[in-house]
């Protein structure tokens, strides 16, 4: 049986985490995608089903699709996302990022 409580609450888990990781506030994020402060919060703790449109917008103000704030999982886009930062990292930056990479992965041994 679906669990549409703990689906909202890791959908705004992950919302919260992205805000985090960009260091906007709700009221900047609430402002790009042109919603209320508090809409966001209640995504942000799971306690309000959000529509697709709004979902969207929250998702092009996070810089992330909308697949992921839904499943957790990256798409094509996101990962383009990704790359397009990584090429305008300096080469130092990016062989850090690759070793801490090769590190979560367990690639380091």
């Amino acid at each position: 049986m679906f669990d549409t409580q703990k689906f909202l609450k890791e959908m705004g888990r992950r919302m919260y985490a992205q805000r985090k990781q960009l260091g906007l506030t709700q009221e900047q994020v609430a402002e790009l995608a042109d919603i209320s402060p508090q809409l966001l919060s209640n995504a942000e703790n799971g306690t309000q089903v959000i529509g697709s449109d709004k979902l969207y917008r929250i998702s092009l103000a996070l810089g992330v699709s909308a697949d992921y704030l839904l499943s957790g999982e990256l798409s094509g886009k996101d990962i383009q996302i990704l790359e397009n930062k990584l090429q305008n990292l300096s080469p130092e930056k990016r062989l850090a990022i690759q070793q801490i990479t090769d590190i979560i992965m367990g690639l380091d041994t």
